[in-house]
């Protein structure tokens, strides 16, 4: 393993002269806690419950509304690996 000559100090200095993050990523990267809450809240909803995964693999969409969750496209798509039937 290899260490480098910078100090805090100058790994400071350089990571001031990046770019701002875009403001989509620091966004997205916002939601990311909510959105593994839901998920993890509707996989466990699903497990518990044969008629709610029923309704998860007819229509996913309306059976995320009536649990509470706006289907956003993360979170269907994400579902949408979980699930197939």
């Amino acid at each position: 393993m290899t260490t480098s000559s910078y100090d805090e100090s100058r790994l400071g200095a350089l990571l001031r002269t990046l770019p701002p993050a875009p403001t989509g990523l620091v966004a997205a990267a916002a939601e990311l806690p909510q959105t593994r809450r839901d998920l993890a809240r509707i996989v466990q909803l699903a497990d518990e419950d044969a008629a709610f995964r029923r309704a998860l693999l007819e229509d996913l969409e309306s059976a995320l509304r009536q649990a509470g969750v706006e289907p956003d496209r993360i979170v269907v798509e994400e579902l949408r690996k979980r699930f197939r039937a």
